[in-house]
């Protein structure tokens, strides 16, 4: 007999969480901008999303039709199937809070203000930037962004 898993308390970061435990976390602490994200929390629900909306876009594409007008003299051309581009648009409003939370949390737990995520409008070495902080291991320093 085995006994029940117990949830983790949500304030810390969870690090080495699970795809099931980030999943349920990202939902959970749906805006809650305070606090750390491990990596193994960001980059799980970053994996998520990334097989989402390739969904997204294979059923689009596969029960869409693909038109081209040139009735103006320009080619025009249109793919996708306007449901799924509507439930797409729906899933994406949805998570965009709950995703700048959680990419605040993992900046946090570099020991950086959420705020450095404006660096991404830096031409080209913004986002390459970005990319490193949130791959960079945790610093104990960034506990002082925790809240309980």
């Amino acid at each position: 007999m085995s006994t029940p898993q117990l949830d983790a308390p949500l304030y810390p970061p969870l690090y080495g969480a699970s795809l099931g435990q980030a999943v349920k976390r990202f939902f959970k602490k749906y805006a809650v901008f305070s606090g750390r994200a491990s990596r193994s929390e960001y980059w799980w629900w970053w994996l998520v999303g990334v097989i989402v909306n390739a969904l997204f876009f294979l059923i689009g594409s596969l029960t869409g039709t693909t038109s081209v007008d040139t009735t103006d003299g320009f080619a025009a051309a249109s793919m996708g199937n306007p449901v799924v581009t509507v439930i797409q648009s729906i899933w994406s409003l949805a998570i965009l809070v709950p995703s700048f939370a959680l990419l605040f949390r993992r900046l946090h737990d570099t020991n950086r203000s959420g705020w450095w995520w404006f660096i991404v409008f830096v031409p080209i070495a913004g986002p390459i930037i970005l990319l490193v902080f949130v791959l960079g291991a945790s610093r104990p320093e960034g506990a002082r962004f925790d809240t309980q």
